[in-house]
């Protein structure tokens, strides 16, 4: 089950009754105890994860090369129920991805600090109650030089060396 997007699901949505989850769950459960509900609450809505990435010596890159159904403005993926079916390269960020290859997903993603011993930032909607937090604090892709990966011919001229990343 995923919570979100959906068409009756905004992102603040997700934040406005969290009473059926224990408080700060991310503290007292190890990521594989976590339910598919909490998972999904972990995600900040950064969009960083949609980035398209090049491996160069050994070493993932990340481009400022958005995914073609990423929507800029919000950072969110315009068909995240149908995502697997219409990106044949989309992937899904499980307990296997995150322990297995940290490096494709950012410095600031909160499955990737919660496996590596870190606390969420001030700025993670689960913290500030607020799903904008992000965008706020400048974390996500709103208002970054973007562009389509239906634009890009060489991904090496796109790499980009963003610190949160």
């Amino acid at each position: 089950m995923h919570l979100w997007p959906q068409k009756t699901t905004t992102p603040q949505s997700r934040y406005r009754d969290l009473s059926s989850f224990e408080p700060e769950f991310w503290k007292k459960k190890a990521l594989s105890d976590l339910s598919a509900e909490e998972w999904e609450l972990l995600c900040d809505g950064c969009g960083k994860c949609c980035l398209n990435k090049i491996e160069r010596r050994g070493k993932i890159c990340f481009t400022n090369a958005r995914c073609r159904f990423l929507d800029p403005e919000t950072c969110l993926c315009r068909i995240y129920e149908h995502r697997f079916a219409k990106v044949s390269d989309c992937r899904n960020i499980d307990l296997a991805t995150v322990l297995k290859e940290p490096e494709i997903l950012p410095k600031t993603c909160a499955y990737r600090c919660l496996s590596e011993g870190k606390d969420l930032p001030s700025w993670h909607p689960l913290i500030s109650g607020n799903a904008d937090s992000v965008h706020a604090a400048g974390q996500s892709l709103k208002d970054r030089p973007l562009v389509s990966e239906t634009e890009v011919k060489n991904y090496e001229d796109y790499v980009v060396d963003w610190p949160d990343l």
